[in-house]
């Protein structure tokens, strides 16, 4: 089995994660998606960040109805500060059946060359690049390189970053969230 990681703190996740991982479900090789939800840095103060539980339950409830879309709580129990290297090695160990790809935006192609190992990733690990609108220009070593994918995606400019500033102003964002997604907000009062 095939499974595509994407991660993210999904603070909280839109319909634009569920566009493109939808998108790569339906039209790529790969099998499922899991959303895999970065756990708050406990070195990092961010106080718009909500809780790891609260971001899980809201992938939770944005996955719900699609088959190959899963929430992914891996990085909960891992050591902290953690690295995608450790989280790849980990998911080999516990599920030796299973290829595991990583799926990211352009832009995070620009600086993947600065991430911890991340030759040793490229060699173990395909990658699905979705377009991104941003500056800068991708290292040239991933120019046609055999495990990196261009995936022809729609491009999503819809940020959580706006979504957050947006309820706090007041405004309806509901068109922005899967309706699970947007009825748990609302209930808990989050981002107010």
């Amino acid at each position: 089995m095939k499974v595509g990681l994407y991660f993210g703190t999904f603070n909280p996740i839109h319909v634009g994660h569920l566009t493109i991982a939808n998108h790569l479900a339906e039209y790529s090789d790969l099998d499922k998606i899991w959303f895999v939800v970065t756990p708050h840095s406990p070195f990092k103060k961010k106080s718009s960040l909500l809780d790891n539980r609260q971001r899980y339950e809201m992938v939770y409830r944005a996955t719900e109805d699609y088959v190959k879309l899963e929430p992914s709580d891996i990085e909960f129990n891992l050591p902290q500060p953690n690295y995608t290297i450790n989280t790849l090695t980990h998911l080999q160990e516990k599920y030796p059946k299973y290829e595991f790809a990583l799926i990211m935006g352009e832009d995070n192609l620009k600086s993947f060359h600065k991430w911890k190992n991340y030759d040793l990733i490229l060699e173990n690990h395909n990658i699905y690049i979705y377009p991104r609108i941003s500056e800068g220009a991708v290292d040239m070593q991933f120019d046609d390189h055999k495990k990196i994918h261009k995936v022809n995606a729609p491009i999503m400019e819809l940020s959580s970053t706006f979504i957050r500033k947006s309820i706090k102003e007041g405004k309806n964002v509901r068109p922005m969230l899967p309706e699970h997604v947007w009825e748990y907000l609302d209930e808990m009062n989050f981002y107010k």
